[in-house]
Formats: C-alpha cells, structure tokens, sequence
C-alpha cells in the first residue's frame, strides 16, 4: 500500500522552487563556498554540487508538514554539501528547515533542538581548539552557531509568541463569553424585577376592580352599584398612575437607582385605607426605625401583595399587619382568614407568593406563607425576615 504524503503548503512550495532555482543560478556561474583543493572537499567539480542541493529543496515541501523528517534529511543533505564545494543557497535552506523544524514541529522537539544546537556549537568550537590550539579553530562553532542555533533560538521566540498570543487572545474570548453571560443574566434579573414591580404595582387595584365589577354586577341595588363603581374609579387612577410612574421608570432609569416615587414603610398607613376601602377590616401594628431602602420597599410590596390576596382568598374577618425592626432584621407579619377552599375567589396565578418569595431571597431573608391553627380559627399566614445589617454595611461601603 503506497504512502501517501502530505500536501505541501503553497508558501513551501514556492520557497521550495525560490531556492532551487537561487541554487542552480549560482551552480551555473560556478559560485562555490569552498575551493577544490581543500582537504574536506571529497567530491569536487560542479556536478556533485546538484545532489545535496535538490535534496534540500525538496525538504522545503516538507517543512511544514512534516518538519523532523524535513530536518533529519536535511542535514544528511548539508553532511553530503559540506564535503563538496558547497553551495551557500543549500546551507541558507537548511537554516530555514532548522527555524521550522522548531516552529511548527510538536512542542517536544521545539524545547530540545535548541538545547542540542547550542552544545554542539559548544563542542565545536572547543574541540577543534583543543586540537590544533588556534584561535581560528573557534570559528567553527561560530559556524555551526549561526547554521543550527541562531534559527533554533529565532524559531522558539516565534513559535513562544504565537502561543502568547493565542492564549491572549483564548482569554480574550472567554472574557466576552462571560460578559455575554453577565449580560443576560443581568438582563433576566432586571426582567424579574419588574415583573416584581409591575405585578406588586397593578395587582391590587386590579383586585379590587375584578371584586367590585362582580357585585355591582350580581346585585340589583342602585346604590351598592354606585359605590361599587366609586371604588372601581378610584382603584383605576390609582393603578393608572402606578403604571405611568413604571413606565417612567422604563424610560428614563438608565442605572440600578430605585427611583424617588418609591413607596416607604411610612406609607403602610396609605395602603391599608386603601384595603379597608375596598372592604377588608385591617389592623396595623408596625414600629420600626430607620431601615435600608431595598428592605423598606421589599417590606411595603410584601405587605401589599398580602393584603392583596387577603383581598382575593380570605374569608370574613379581621386581617393584622404587624411589623417590627429588631436589632439586626426587620420582620413582619400578616395574618388574615383562611376558609381552606382551593379554589380562588378571584383570578390569580401565584405570582404574588413568587414574587414576595423572591424579593426575600435577594436580601438574604427567609420568607414562609401557608394555612396556621389559631385560637380565632384557621388562619393564613405571611412571615418574612429581612435582614438589615449586612444591607446597611454594603451601602456604606
């Protein structure tokens, strides 16, 4: 079965072809690098001069494919050229057989070619002095230095700085793949955040819109119809201006920055007329200090979001929001009747218990909403802790 060889690079061929003809020019005006009555020249003439000289061509196809045959031939053909007149074009290809043999060989080869062309030009340069004990035999190393070693060296600072450059340019890309990622995580977290916003902002007026619609609608009473739609009126407002003020957001927040409509834990006042004009019966118990602005928003939409689904799910009676700040933490509390009917009284997905579930674990918090046994009956109870230490250490930082 024939071997079938390598393709040579299109450089290689023509550095192939430069050479051969560069030879054969100078072979032709009979341009040698030795005379013929020099004791190493065992074959002189011109024509003995061809043989090494399309050998060396020839490993010039090979250069890049094949590097260390290309190299161990090579030099075989510089042995056979150094016993002739010799031929300058020959030896400068040989050169170049040495730099790629290092440059495109395997990583083993690069690191030992300089290594053992740098003590055989050593060893050249000291054996013969020691022989014939004068200072020209030196420049025989010298020789060997600048055919084998200088284009070793020259090839392992290239082939070093494509490496460097590769592995630059392979952290390069990695570092925009994780910016890639950065990006669309930070892309989904702001979604999520409005999502928050945008639920915890209209779901409420929404509420009690969808409640009394439903009975103005099921009750033929002029003047429960007429309150009904007063309530239906002043929730629109206000769920159009939440709105308005979110779409502000949108439009000009170009930073993180909470913007200055933000609702405070001053406001729970605020919010739970709002429940008892839509007809809840709210109890507020809430005493705290100063706390970070994240904890004080997250606190107002937890509560919201609760006395939203008071709103929707609860049975008759009483429905307590109590608050306090404790040393390191801000908790809160909201109980309101469970009746443990599955179904809900008015639309809903869930998105409420998600969202508060949410904005507790980006503070480090804990959260718990379910049904509880109390002394007035079965309850339905939202806890939640937030921690306010480490918030108030990482803005002051």
């Amino acid at each position: 079965m024939a071997v079938r060889l390598p393709r040579p690079h299109r450089f290689d061929r023509w550095l192939a072809l430069t050479g051969l003809l560069g030879g054969l020019l100078l072979w032709s005006l009979g341009l040698g690098t030795r005379p013929a009555d020099e004791p190493i020249v065992l074959f002189d003439g011109r024509w003995p001069l061809l043989v090494p000289l399309l050998v060396t061509a020839g490993c010039e196809l090979l250069r890049r494919t094949a590097p260390r045959t290309a190299l161990l031939t090579g030099t075989l053909a510089l042995t056979v050229d150094t016993l002739t007149q010799g031929s300058l074009v020959t030896v400068l290809m040989y050169t170049d057989l040495m730099y790629a043999a290092v440059l495109y060989g395997t990583p083993a080869s690069a690191r030992r070619i300089p290594r053992i062309t740098g003590l055989l030009s050593i060893v050249a340069a000291l054996v013969p002095y020691a022989v014939w004990r004068v200072p020209e035999a030196l420049l025989i190393g010298v020789a060997v230095g600048v055919v084998s070693f200088a284009p070793a060296s020259t090839g392992l600072i290239v082939r070093n700085h494509r490496e460097a450059a590769d592995a630059a340019r392979l952290r390069a890309e990695q570092t925009a793949l994780l910016a890639e990622m950065d990006r669309s995580q930070a892309v989904t977290a702001e979604r999520s955040r409005m999502a928050r916003e945008l639920h915890d902002m209209v779901a409420n007026h929404l509420s009690a819109i969808a409640i009394h619609s439903t009975a103005a609608l099921s009750l033929d009473d002029p003047a429960t119809s007429k309150e009904a739609l007063t309530v239906i009126r002043e929730n629109s407002v206000q769920g159009l201006s939440e709105m308005r003020r979110l779409i502000g957001i949108l439009r000009d927040g170009a930073d993180d920055r909470e913007p200055a409509a933000t609702p405070t834990l001053d406001s729970l006042g605020t919010l739970v007329e709002g429940a008892r004009a839509n007809g809840l019966d709210v109890t507020l118990d809430a005493a705290h200090d100063c706390v970070p602005a994240p904890v004080e928003l997250a606190a107002y939409r937890m509560v919201q979001e609760s006395l939203t689904n008071a709103l929707k799910h609860a049975g008759r009676g009483k429905v307590t929001v109590w608050l306090r700040r404790l040393d390191d933490s801000l908790a809160l509390r909201v109980t309101s009747p469970y009746d443990g009917r599955d179904a809900p009284r008015a639309p809903g997905s869930g998105a409420g218990l998600v969202g508060m579930r949410e904005r507790a674990a980006l503070l480090r918090g804990t959260f718990e909403a379910g049904p509880e046994s109390g002394p007035d009956g079965k309850l339905w109870v939202v806890r939640a802790t937030l921690p306010v230490t480490d918030i108030a250490q990482g803005d002051n930082e």
